[in-house]
């Protein structure tokens, strides 16, 4: 099917990478693409942060985007996680997803060398020119520690190829003040879930979402109640959802929802140093939210 940034919304799963003996479980993570799109996820997102792209090996990065991409086979859109705080590594990222047929690609802001607005803007600037595809900047200030100002956005907007963000600042008032700066036709998309609702409700087109991996259906029916306007359903909806929200990040992601996966039999629960494994504690609160959210039985 003709690929369209409209088809750039609703719920769409920033998906875990799984794991077994140490090594990529491709047949884990081919079923869990077929999943998800059974169940109703309007797009996918591989090799993001809960991807554990910071671990993956370049030919483990550019397989799970070739996977994916196979699986989905046009089914739904694919924005692939492509950003490095290396400019370089960015564009290189970027050109394979391109090649593979991701539609669209997540390109995060410069962690730990800490650039400037102009540095993040000449960044971005450099891989819109050097590679024709849709990117979705990727503001995640809480990992990254800098953060895409209002003003850059603007700036950056006006670029070919740059689409929208991913907007993971929790930071309920840019909603609007983005829109205004950027243009009625940028695409938001929260990056957020425990804050999705109120993203929504400020005219945004949908959400990467962690808690997705596990309950794709739930989050996907939420966001739907929230294109149409259905406030009521949308908030039911959330309120059910809200402590597994929490729940995935009671430890450092993506320990929990890999643990909430392989609850549902979906791949292992293993993680990459430095990350930890789920510890008894998280487990603990992980099952009792996957529970209460009807996923699992007690």
């Amino acid at each position: 099917m003709p690929f369209s940034l409209k088809d750039l919304k609703g719920s769409i799963p920033a998906l875990i990478t799984p794991m077994k003996d140490g090594a990529v479980d491709e047949a884990a993570f081919r079923h869990m693409v077929r999943w998800q799109i059974e169940q109703g996820s309007n797009g996918l997102v591989p090799c993001g942060t809960t991807g554990e792209s910071p671990t993956l090996s370049h030919d483990e990065h550019m397989r799970v985007i070739d996977m994916c991409v196979e699986e989905a086979d046009g089914r739904v859109p694919v924005i692939a996680g492509a950003g490095s705080n290396s400019t370089a590594e960015a564009i290189s990222l970027s050109r394979h997803a391109k090649e593979a047929g991701a539609n669209a690609v997540l390109s995060v802001t410069g962690y730990y060398n800490k650039p400037s607005q102009e540095g993040l803007y000449r960044h971005y600037a450099a891989i819109s020119e050097a590679v024709d595809i849709p990117i979705i900047l990727y503001n995640i200030p809480a990992r990254a520690i800098v953060e895409i100002g209002v003003e850059t956005m603007a700036r950056l907007a006006k670029l070919p190829n740059i689409v929208g963000t991913k907007d993971a600042t929790a930071n309920l008032a840019r909603v609007l003040r983005e829109r205004a700066a950027c243009g009625p036709d940028w695409i938001q998309l929260s990056g957020e879930d425990g804050t999705a609702l109120a993203y929504m409700v400020q005219g945004a087109q949908g959400c990467i979402s962690v808690t997705a991996n596990v309950a794709p259906k739930l989050c996907s029916d939420f966001q739907r109640a929230a294109r149409e306007g259905n406030w009521t359903k949308a908030l039911e909806l959330q309120k059910k959802l809200m402590p597994l929200h929490d729940a995935m990040f009671c430890q450092p992601s993506p320990a929990p929802v890999k643990y909430a996966a392989s609850l549902l039999g979906l791949c292992t629960d293993q993680v990459r140093l430095p990350m930890m494994p789920a510890t008894d504690a998280t487990r603990v609160t992980v099952h009792a939210a996957m529970v209460e959210a009807g996923l699992v039985r007690d």
